[in-house]
């Protein structure tokens, strides 16, 4: 497994675009559809420039994809920027993809001088506290409590 920018595969937008809708598309405006999200992924194809995603790959199969993005979070418009959309393919869970791609992003933000770095998640606090990062808040995102963390570098 490598983790490459998706600049690298861009192949892999339809799938990234399926994965993310599927996840989290109850989260987001209705005339967001999968072919919306790949249009937006399109745009982050451009290494060193934030918005940018990576991609987690075995050969040529994406495995998963994590972004870092100015905004993900609309009650928090204050922060930026944001690790979002951090998904890795049921059958490859558990085996360091998603701490890859967590890293892969970390790394890029502290390139590109970021001095803190935000995601929020409504379960997965404990995952992302193993990685070094810490609670900054609770709120609501659609209805639904999620914990803003905070990464510092």
């Amino acid at each position: 497994m490598k983790v490459a920018h998706l600049a690298e595969h861009p192949d892999a937008i339809p799938t990234l675009a399926s994965w993310v809708y599927n996840q989290w598309g109850h989260w987001m405006p209705a005339d967001i559809i999968p072919e919306t999200l790949a249009r937006e992924f399109e745009k982050r194809t451009i290494p060193s420039c934030i918005p940018e995603t990576f991609v987690a790959v075995e050969g040529h199969a994406p495995l998963g994809t994590a972004s870092l993005v100015i905004h993900d979070l609309a009650a928090r418009r204050d922060l930026s920027p944001w690790l979002a959309a951090v998904y890795v393919a049921p059958e490859f869970r558990n085996q360091g993809v998603g701490s890859a791609l967590v890293q892969a992003v970390t790394d890029e933000a502290q390139a590109l001088g970021v001095e803190r770095l935000y995601l929020f998640t409504p379960d997965k606090m404990s995952f992302y506290g193993r990685l070094g990062w810490q609670a900054l808040e609770r709120t609501k995102h659609q209805g639904r409590d999620v914990t803003v963390m905070v990464y510092e570098f």
